[in-house]
């Protein structure tokens, strides 16, 4: 090989040599991928690499690091699951007040409390101290996976089990281990997998949330749209230590603090529409600024409810409970589109999709009838809760309500409610063996509450106020849905609407407003030709 050859494969070799310099060099310098979401990689922290065989464990190796996580959850509402209202002075919450859908937890607990923050709480016994008990995952689960079934006392399946025993029917184990390594903030999914299906199904008692609210599109939720601003709960359910913003038992009705400014001591509500919008959010038709002193945002801009296609319950009659068929056995039937409308176990149900709310004067006051309160059922319908406001109080808005109605069992003889044994699988749990006086027994036993031993039923209903489900601005009422004869605020008393309401003197004063205004056009008219004659005469 010449020199001339020896200089050309040395200079190969050494632009070769150069070039995977080059590269070397540009990958380490290259920034590796990040995960924008999260501060943390947990996968990678040693107390999370091991294997768990139950959610306390878990917890237990989150305390490590989170140390005063537990005492956090511990002081709140979704823990306690109890509310001492300060205006009325009642206890309420979920561990104390009734319903009339699911009814009452009492002698309930396992399957109840599948939607709480915890392990364990398989009945009154349950100890709220234990730190070990709260749940992280049910909140910071990342993967999907993550599920605990009714019956367990809100403990997740950790390996293949038959459930309800007696089934046949296995429930696959989920990975907790892989779990524990993929927690990160809360989003739709894992609030939702309570909230959603509060009352023992998708949609059954809240109208503006079910699972079409996982990943909304715009016309359904303008805020939470997932392609679009993809608000989660938290966004406007602001979190301080663990205590999440908002109460259905002392919410905010009316908000006069204005926009909620960064930096500014803030103790007011910041999960409502004018702590982001303002007092004054219609810009271009200031107008409407004025009906938002006694309109509510909602009303205008939540058209309907139960929109996404998740049908509502908005009836329940459990008075129709307790049919078997000819071979003795529960029933349960469908309408045609394959949604059940009765069960044997639960009584009847009427649904409803796109469904126009009720409207009331509304001030932020929740009362409750309580187990303890007397009712006559000459009194026609129970109000299990009722909404507080007047048009003259200076608290109250106009507010789009869902109207739950049905039909529950009470005492005749100690003229209360009562909160019966249903869920357990039991010779006194009424699904299982569809006897009330057994099942109501059991249940107020558990309760510590007397019972005569009679069962009658009596009609019910309870008020929702709908907040989620904001649609655009584009298809937000409009005026003549109210300002008409029959229009949706044919009920509301107390304010003089235009257009839907007589007033002889107001009504005198605009028809002689209006014809002065046509007498003025046509002697204007007349003027013109007269003038224009005139003119031509000339």
């Amino acid at each position: 090989m010449g020199l001339n050859s020896l200089r050309q494969s040395a200079g190969c070799v050494l632009a070769v040599l150069l070039y995977l310099f080059s590269v070397s060099a540009l990958a380490v310098d290259e920034p590796k991928p990040l995960k924008l979401t999260t501060t943390a990689d947990h996968s990678k922290f040693k107390e999370l690499q091991r294997e768990f065989q139950s959610g306390p464990e878990v917890t237990k190796a989150c305390l490590t690091c989170h140390t005063e996580a537990a005492g956090q959850i511990h002081r709140t509402k979704h823990w306690k699951w109890e509310h001492l209202n300060p205006d009325s002075g009642q206890t309420l919450g979920k561990k104390h007040i009734l319903n009339n859908f699911c009814i009452s937890i009492a002698s309930n607990y396992s399957a109840c409390t599948s939607c709480h923050i915890g392990y364990g709480w398989k009945d009154a016994n349950f100890d709220f101290s234990v730190k070990e008990n709260v749940d992280c995952l049910v909140c910071h689960d990342t993967t999907g996976i993550y599920k605990k079934p009714p019956g367990l006392a809100g403990n997740p399946v950790i390996k293949d089990m038959e459930l309800p025993p007696g089934s046949g029917k296995i429930v696959k184990g989920i990975d907790i281990t892989k779990v524990a390594q993929k927690v990160g903030k809360s989003s739709r999914d894992t609030c939702g997998a309570c909230h959603f299906f509060g009352g023992g199904g998708d949609a059954v008692k809240h109208g503006d949330l079910d699972s079409s609210m996982a990943a909304p599109d715009r016309e359904l939720d303008v805020h939470m749209d997932a392609t679009g601003l993809d608000f989660t709960c938290a966004t406007c359910h602001k979190t301080s230590s663990h205590d999440v913003a908002g109460s259905r038992y002392t919410p905010t009705a009316m908000d006069k603090g204005g926009a909620h400014i960064r930096g500014k001591e803030d103790n007011s509500n910041p999960a409502t529409c004018v702590s982001c919008h303002g007092n004054g959010p219609h810009k271009k038709e200031e107008r409407l600024n004025q009906h938002a002193t006694k309109v509510a945002c909602q009303t205008c801009h939540i058209p309907a409810f139960a929109r996404g296609g998740v049908a509502t319950k908005m009836n329940w009659d459990w008075s129709t409970a307790g049919e078997r068929d000819a071979e003795g056995k529960q029933v349960v039937r469908k309408d045609d589109k394959g949604r059940v409308i009765y069960e044997s176990r639960k009584g009847t149900f009427t649904l409803g999709e796109n469904v126009k709310p009720e409207y009331f004067w509304f001030n932020g006051d929740v009362n409750y009838t309580l187990v303890t309160d007397k009712i006559e059922k000459s009194e026609g319908v129970i109000r299990i809760n009722w909404l507080g406001g007047s048009p003259t109080d200076g608290k109250s808005l106009i507010w789009p309500v869902k109207v739950f109605r049905g039909s529950q069992p009470f005492d005749p003889i100690n003229k209360t409610l009562v909160k019966p044994h249903t869920a357990g699988n039991d010779d006194t749990g009424y699904w299982k063996n569809l006897v009330w006086d057994k099942a109501v027994e059991a249940g107020m036993k558990d309760a510590g509450l007397p019972f005569s031993g009679q069962v009658d039923f009596v009609k019910t209903e309870m008020f929702w106020p709908i907040t989620h489900m904001v649609a655009p601005k584009e298809n937000a009422l409009a005026c003549v849905e109210c300002h008409s004869k029959n229009g949706r605020l044919t009920g509301i008393q107390g304010v003089y609407i235009p257009g839907r309401d007589a007033n002889k003197l107001i009504d005198t004063i605009g028809w002689g407003i209006a014809l002065l205004a046509l007498l003025g056009s046509l002697g204007h008219g007349l003027m013109l030709i007269a003038a224009r004659r005139k003119h031509q005469g000339e």
